[in-house]
């Protein structure tokens, strides 16, 4: 995706900013997505089972509502080397624990709370973004 579209993402992030203040309502969680996807996994068991099932569901829904309702295709692009995509889940998953978080839960709900954590571990995955792009797009020719 490379064209400018201010208006669609000013609507995208209202309509994040609005979810991530409706969950603090409504649950007093952050909505964070990794926190979320990985207490859906064994062993870990509660009572929010089906908020979390429902907010992760919801995730997946959103872009095939859109499609019906705008009757557009979603231009969606995946690398079809398995290994790397492995790699790149593991590394994902692995940032999100380590940085106690993910870029949902630090970069829209910890940044809104004027968390200096949030606000570091932001900085660090923007940067780390980046310099993958640069790597990847200027100096290997992807």
């Amino acid at each position: 995706m490379t064209d400018f579209t201010p208006l669609s993402a000013a609507i995208g992030g209202l309509l994040i900013g609005l979810a991530a203040v409706l969950m603090m309502m409504t649950t007093g969680r952050i909505a964070g997505v990794s926190g979320y996807l990985s207490r859906l996994l064994p062993p870990y068991s509660d009572d929010a089972t089906a908020v979390r099932l429902s907010f992760v569901v919801g995730l997946v829904l959103a872009p095939l509502i859109y499609q019906t309702v705008s009757a557009e295709p979603i231009a969606t692009s995946i690398n079809p080397n398995v290994v790397l995509l492995i790699a790149a889940g593991l590394l994902v998953g692995f940032g999100s624990v380590w940085g106690g978080g993910c870029t949902s839960g630090h970069g829209v709900c910890g940044l809104a709370r004027f968390s200096v954590r949030s606000l570091a571990a932001t900085a660090a995955f923007m940067a780390t973004g980046i310099v993958t792009v640069f790597v990847t797009r200027h100096l290997l020719g992807g």
